[in-house]
Parts: C-alpha cells; sequence; structure tokens
C-alpha cells in the first residue's frame, strides 16, 4: 500500500512538471503565432486561431481514441490499470473539448458570420462530449469498483467509434468547417512559416495532454487506496 501511494505520489508530481513545461510551451506558441507567423491572406488575425484549435481538436480526439483502446484492454486483461488510465485520458479528453469548443466560435464568427452553426463537425464534437459526459456520470452512479471499470469500459469502447465518424464528417456531408488544409495533394502546400506553427501547437498539447493525463492517473491510485481502505 505505502509502495503504490509513493508511486502515486511519483506519477503526481512527474505530471505537474510535464504539464508546467506544457504551459510554457503554450505561452511560446501564442508568441510564435501572434510575432513571427505571418497572418492569412484572407481570414486576417481570426486565423491565428489555427495554431490553436486544431492542435487541441487532435489532442482531444487522442485522449478519447486511447479511452476506448483502454477500455478494450480492460475487457481482455482485466487490469486495474487499463481503468484508471482511460478514466484519466477521458477526463482530460472533456477539458480539451471545452477548449475546442470554445476556440471554435471564436474563429467561426469573424470567418462566418455567426459564432455557431449545427455544422456536422461541430455537432458530433458536441455529441462525443455529452457521451463522455454519460461515461462519467455511469462512474459516478455505480459503487461497487469492478462493475464501475466494466461498465464504463463498454462505453468507452462504444465511443470510440465516434472518433472516426467525426473525423469523416467534413467528407460525408456538407459542411461549412474546412477540410484538413496540411495533408493534401491536389493543392498548395501550407507555407513553412505557418506549418512550423502549426506542428508547434500539435507537440504542445501532445505534452500538455500527457502531463494531465499522469497526474489525473495518479490521483486516480489514491482515489482507489482510499476506496480499499474504506471497504
Amino acid at each position: 500500500m505505502t509502495a503504490e501511494l509513493a508511486q502515486a505520489d511519483g506519477h503526481i508530481r512527474r505530471g505537474r512538471i510535464v504539464t508546467l513545461i506544457g504551459l510554457v510551451s503554450l505561452a511560446a506558441l501564442y508568441v510564435m503565432a501572434l510575432q513571427f507567423t505571418p497572418p492569412e491572406r484572407f481570414q486576417g488575425l481570426a486565423q491565428k486561431i489555427f495554431y490553436i484549435h486544431p492542435p487541441a481538436a487532435y489532442a482531444m480526439q487522442l485522449a478519447f481514441v486511447l479511452t476506448g483502446i483502454s477500455s478494450v484492454l480492460y475487457l481482455l486483461i482485466k487490469d486495474v490499470r487499463f481503468d484508471r488510465f482511460a478514466e484519466a485520458s477521458a477526463e482530460v479528453g472533456m477539458v480539451l473539448a471545452v477548449i475546442v469548443v470554445i476556440t471554435g466560435p471564436i474563429w467561426g464568427k469573424p470567418v462566418w458570420g455567426a459564432w455557431w452553426s449545427w455544422d456536422p463537425r461541430l455537432t458530433f464534437t458536441v455529441l462525443e462530449m455529452l457521451v463522455f459526459g454519460g461515461y462519467f456520470a455511469l462512474r459516478s452512479a455505480v459503487r461497487d469498483p469492478v462493475e464501475r471499470a466494466r461498465y464504463a469500459a463498454v462505453v468507452g469502447c462504444m465511443a470510440l467509434i465516434l472518433v472516426p465518424f467525426n473525423h469523416m464528417t467534413v467528407y460525408l456531408f456538407a459542411s461549412q468547417h474546412p477540410t484538413p488544409v496540411v495533408v493534401q495533394t491536389d493543392k498548395p502546400d501550407l507555407p513553412w512559416v505557418m506549418l512550423r506553427t502549426f506542428l508547434t501547437g500539435f507537440a504542445v498539447f501532445t505534452v500538455l495532454y500527457l502531463g494531465m493525463v499522469m497526474q489525473r492517473y495518479g490521483i486516480g491510485v489514491k482515489r482507489d487506496l482510499r476506496e480499499a481502505l474504506d471497504a
């Protein structure tokens, strides 16, 4: 028990360090985007959110994908560590989803002329948030740890299906949301000065995801240890 508690504290401590690095890098990304990256010709300064919004969306989907994969592994192996990681990743994914749905309308207002439209990509992003909201509602409603982990894993597996479908919405439906602009063979490449900042954003949000998950995983271990002592 003492060794597990020490490991949990280590996860939290290392997670805080990684998160701090991510936050400092995020501040540097803002400076990089605002001062050292030219504005897009048609969208002007509003396009600067391009360096925050898609990387945050990528990290959100990464979190939900890893939640689903961990849920599958828990159902197959029954190792509680997979359940803890799935919970931690889903919670961080929800935080990133909030960033996505906040930065999206800020970008959309000057470009589309409206804060919100029921665009397929936007709608399915909200649907993902609602599903994972149900994931956490289920976790809080079930008291038995084994049943809680099993039921949550089933929801996590089901939610995994939404991720590729959300990605395909811009191709399957009429959509205002732009298709990916970086990996395209039939259009000009993104200028290097913009691509550099864009890729930096992806790296920054990956670091933030890792740092927050490490902290949340350690918190989950400590909670489980308290529950075991109270049982």
